[in-house]
């Protein structure tokens, strides 16, 4: 059988940081997680002009988080809070991406921001600021390294994330300050933490369709290593 390819989102930014001038970027582990599955990643740049060529190459869609939030705009709130941080050229990238994977029925993995701007595409909203909305101890950007786990999820049960991990409960990583607030249409919870923030998402209107606020890419516990089986054995 042939290695299913699948393609990964990138970061956008004109920071004079990396280059003078406006650059791309991924983090090596959401390729090498992939292809450690046994995938061929092929990493998309955010340009609207590509996505249907994208769509006709690759089995399967990985939304990769950032260092950036979707506009509330998109999920009818006409205040930004002050933490948010727009990177409107891949949004709008991704949000287009997502909506035509879906219309093929295509396995889409939302991580983290991906998970995020999943959830909109599919109708929900989101929470903009989690310690406005949360009094909670659970340091959800956490202090130690992200290649460890910092709090426990409750897996809820009857849902494709409970059939992959095969737990009531796993601890992740954790690295957002959004989190899902309105699940969209069709769309179940299916993790959630102790502190009751939204942890993961899924429909059921299609064959994987499935958001995680955590990183398994960093593979760190089984169920990390389950996460991203599923989806590439769902790619092929």
């Amino acid at each position: 059988m042939m290695q299913p390819k699948i393609g990964l989102t990138l970061d956008f930014q004109e920071k004079k940081t990396y280059s003078l001038y406006p650059w791309y970027a991924l983090r090596k582990n959401y390729a090498s997680s992939i292809h450690e599955m046994g995938a061929l990643p092929l990493p998309l740049v955010p340009d609207i002009e590509f996505v249907e060529k994208y769509l006709s190459l690759i089995d399967g869609l990985l939304v990769t988080g950032g260092g950036f939030d979707v506009a509330p705009s998109l999920y009818g709130e006409d205040s930004e809070h002050t933490t948010v941080n727009l990177i409107p050229t891949r949004t709008d990238f991704e949000f287009f991406l997502i909506q035509k994977a879906l219309e093929q029925n295509m396995p889409i993995l939302g991580i983290c921001g991906g998970e995020q701007i999943l959830n909109v595409v599919l109708g929900g909203s989101l929470v903009q600021h989690i310690p406005d909305v949360y009094d909670s101890n659970i340091k959800h950007q956490q202090l130690n390294p992200r290649n460890e786990t910092s709090h426990e999820v409750s897996i809820m049960s009857n849902t494709l994330l409970a059939d992959i991990v095969k737990e009531s409960t796993i601890f992740v990583n954790s690295a957002h300050h959004q989190s899902v607030n309105k699940p969209g249409q069709n769309v179940v919870k299916n993790a959630i933490a102790p502190d009751g923030v939204i942890e993961g998402i899924e429909s059921k209107d299609y064959n994987f369709c499935l958001g995680v606020q955590w990183h398994p890419e960093f593979l760190i516990t089984l169920a990390d290593r389950s996460i991203m089986k599923a989806f590439v054995n769902a790619c092929k």
